[in-house]
């Protein structure tokens, strides 16, 4: 990549399970890359499909969505989301994105550990592809 600063990569951490771990990271006093930026959401089952598509056209290098997974307080929230992800994928193909920009992992209140590999792997995907669209101009 040039020197350009990185493309910033959004984490939806969910309230119950995700941000917490997120959270117990600093407590551990460990550390990741700074050009991630961590949202707390209460679902992110509440995110239409647009909302990942405008974020990738307003120069968010990639998107971890991280949940409680089948363990998510709100019934049925999970399937619905994994569902979501399924289409965003398929509209990210019809686009020319890496599907790789998106990922959708659950990570539980004392995962620290899982938490800084999960933004470690995207940083470096997205250290790899560039700026949203590169691979659309690259073709």
């Amino acid at each position: 990549m040039s020197a350009k600063a990185a493309p910033p990569i959004l984490v939806l951490a969910t309230e119950a399970c995700a941000y917490p771990g997120a959270n117990s990271v600093g407590q551990a006093h460990l550390s990741y890359p700074d050009d991630i930026h961590i949202l707390r959401v209460l679902s992110p089952a509440m995110f239409p499909e647009r909302f990942y598509l405008d974020c990738f056209d307003q120069g968010v290098g990639g998107i971890i969505i991280m949940s409680c997974g089948v363990e998510c307080p709100y019934e049925g929230a999970y399937e619905v989301l994994a569902k979501r992800v399924d289409r965003v994928y398929q509209l990210m193909k019809e686009r020319g994105l890496s599907t790789a920009r998106l990922r959708l992992t659950a990570i539980c209140t004392v995962c620290n550990r899982a938490f800084i590999k999960e933004v470690n792997q995207m940083h470096q995907v997205v250290a790899e592809l560039g700026r949203p669209g590169q691979e659309r101009d690259a073709a």
